[in-house]
């Protein structure tokens, strides 16, 4: 009878040993899905910087050169409003496209087609060709936003904010270290053409990363993972292009980006009604009053300097680079912050807005430069934090089944700020040098009371889902 029993439990100690194989198997293939996630996540911070580096190398020269060219200031300021008016009509349409055409495709292209922007624009003699090199740039340049919903779709809804953050701290280092570059190459003959053509090569570097991105690593890695299980969501999500955030995400394959562009189309117009016919009203309102009101501090800060404590413009440069570095690390600080708030991104963002509106409010009112400092020290923080937090609430209340298309909306949202804000600083200016801080803190209030009006959606976490979703 002893050897009997001894007899009958081998059997169950060889099942328990192949479970815990299995289970091994299951966490070395988990930790490669991790890992490979990883590698990817950090190309996409390349990808981040390399576009703003480029970018803000040319951008700080390019009313020089169009007066060099002989346009008047009008004409100048009509094709610099060109870009912007282009931008907001496009945003969504792109993001759009590329939750359905997939984020490899679309943001190669997008990479690929401002670049032909830029170089174009090296070639520009004319006001003509200056104009029509914005075009292309005007359209396409969606790089970041693209970026954004990839990284959506790659890391969980508690780890976001912590990846958006970062992603803005290298793009913002990009956006730090591109003038230095380009107002050193401008000092020499020919030097904006030269500078254009070095953005135009960036952005086919940043093209050519993109396509040597681990997509295929990704799906190798987990093939055979998929085959055996087919549960790993990190696997479902590479062998989708890496866009498939859940089991309840739609199936999107690489061949829709050979769908007929008419199909495209429509599933595109189909996507914004949704967008249009679901209850984000206010989540886009708070952004639009916040970016507006962030704007406004912005608009007159140089002058208004010099016209309120007679500070030379340099130092107003001094004091912008220093609040852009502050934001950098922002951006890095971002992930000890939120765990610090218990990931809660409404009353992170809400906090945040309210800091914010108080720091606007001290520099409106300050007596002497060094309260400046110290408002603008502190309100790099709080802008950092609430933009990336705004992200996250568009999309945790949206629902990542169109990301890519949340985003857009966003970026069109923030378009229409963009070009409000400088009619509302005119404005304002007439009555007083803290004309605009003054405004924009009551915008910023108002952004308050709505995010306090509509706390418990904010709080549910995605129970507003699109419509045709």
């Amino acid at each position: 009878p002893p050897r009997r029993g001894r007899a009958l439990r081998r059997p169950g100690a060889a099942a328990r040993m192949e479970e815990e194989e299995d289970e091994d198997r299951r966490g070395r293939r988990a930790a490669g899905s991790s890992a490979a996630s990883a590698r990817f996540v950090r190309c996409l911070y390349a990808v981040g910087f390399l576009d703003l580096f480029g970018v803000s190398m040319v951008v700080p020269l390019m009313n020089l050169h169009i007066k060099s060219l002989g346009a008047s200031h009008t004409v100048a300021g009509i094709i610099g409003s060109l870009y912007g008016v282009m931008q907001l009509f496009s945003s969504t349409f792109v993001g759009c496209w590329s939750d359905i055409v997939g984020r490899r495709y679309s943001l190669l292209a997008c990479i690929l087609l401002s670049s032909l922007g830029y170089f174009l624009l090296g070639t520009s003699t004319t006001v003509f060709l200056f104009a029509i090199s914005r075009v292309p740039v005007g359209v396409f340049k969606h790089t970041l936003s693209i970026s954004k919903a990839l990284l959506s779709d790659l890391v969980s809804e508690r780890d976001r904010p912590l990846v958006m953050g970062r992603f803005n701290a290298a793009s913002g280092v990009g956006f730090i270290l591109g003038p230095v570059v380009g107002g050193y190459l401008a000092e020499f003959e020919g030097g904006f053409y030269q500078t254009s053509f070095i953005c135009a090569s960036i952005f086919l570097l940043n093209g050519g990363l993109v396509w040597m991105l681990p997509w295929s690593e990704e799906n190798t890695g987990n093939r055979e993972h998929c085959q055996d299980k087919g549960t790993n969501s990190f696997s479902a999500k590479s062998n989708n292009d890496l866009h498939m955030k859940s089991t309840t995400s739609r199936a999107v394959t690489n061949s829709s980006f050979f769908q007929s562009p008419w199909i495209q189309v429509a599933t595109v117009l189909k996507k914004i009604k949704g967008i249009a016919c679901s209850n984000l009203w206010d989540v886009f309102l708070v952004r639009f009053l916040m970016s507006v009101a962030i704007l406004l501090y912005y608009s007159n800060f140089t002058l208004a300097l010099e016209e309120r404590f007679g500070v030379k413009p340099l130092f107003a440069g001094y004091l912008m680079s220093y609040s852009s570095a502050l934001g950098v690390l922002a951006g890095w600080l971002l992930g000890p912050i939120t765990r610090l708030y218990g990931h809660n991104t409404y009353r992170l963002l809400l906090h945040s807005s309210t800091f914010t509106c108080v720091l606007i409010l001290l520099y409106a009112s300050a007596v002497s430069i060094w309260m400046v400092v110290l408002s603008s020290t502190f309100l790099a923080f709080s802008t950092t934090i609430g933009r990336t937090c705004i992200i996250d609430l568009e999309l945790t209340v949206g629902g990542n089944e169109a990301s890519g298309t949340l985003l857009g909306v966003g970026q069109s949202v923030t378009s229409v700020g963009r070009i409000i804000a400088p009619l509302l600083s005119g404005i304002a200016q007439e009555f007083s040098p803290c004309g605009p801080p003054s405004l924009a803190v009551a915008l910023a209030f108002v952004a308050i009371v709505i995010m306090n009006a509509n706390k418990q959606k904010y709080c549910s976490h995605g129970s507003v889902k699109l419509k045709n979703q």
